[in-house]
């Protein structure tokens, strides 16, 4: 069974939300993608919210762009951790999603990324540290992932050279 869900507001914020599950799938955590709007389907979110605790789903990736609401509606209606990711919208370049999803009321939170493809990437780093804590074996993985990182730091150093 997944332990993750990266829900998103529309099929079109999949562009973004791809590279959480990417990173996902390179730290070996499974997940379900799902597409909720948390203004034109509100049923569903609450449905969807029910569904995600009886089957044991850990943490949920929201991402949404525009009013963003979906992260904060999903983190409303479940004691599940939330990761917002404000999608890049194209009038004001996603500080209306990073505002909507950062500002939630005290006793409603939403651990909230950076806008666009960082923040999505991040989104599923810091899922697959929130799992380690109850799995060994996931914290390795995150370890092994971020040895690589500093290896290809140091490595890009000596390409000066050249």
């Amino acid at each position: 069974m997944e332990k993750v869900w990266i829900i998103m507001g529309s099929k079109s914020d999949w562009a973004t939300m791809k590279n959480a599950a990417a990173v996902l799938t390179e730290l070996q955590v499974p997940y379900a993608v799902h597409i909720i709007s948390a203004h034109r389907t509100p049923d569903r979110l609450a449905t969807m919210a029910e569904q995600a605790e009886a089957n044991n789903v850990q943490v949920v990736i929201a991402g949404a762009g525009g009013a963003a609401h979906l992260p904060g509606m999903f983190a409303a209606n479940t004691v599940i951790p939330v990761v917002g990711v404000p999608v890049e919208s194209h009038s004001l370049h996603g500080m209306d999603s990073l505002l909507s999803i950062v500002q939630m009321p005290a006793g409603v939170s939403v651990a909230t990324m950076a806008i666009g493809v960082p923040g999505a990437k991040n989104a599923g780093h810091l899922t697959a540290q929130i799992l380690g804590l109850q799995d060994p074996e996931q914290q390795q993985r995150v370890r092994d992932y971020r040895r690589k990182v500093a290896e290809r730091v140091v490595e890009s150093e000596a390409e000066l050279d050249d």
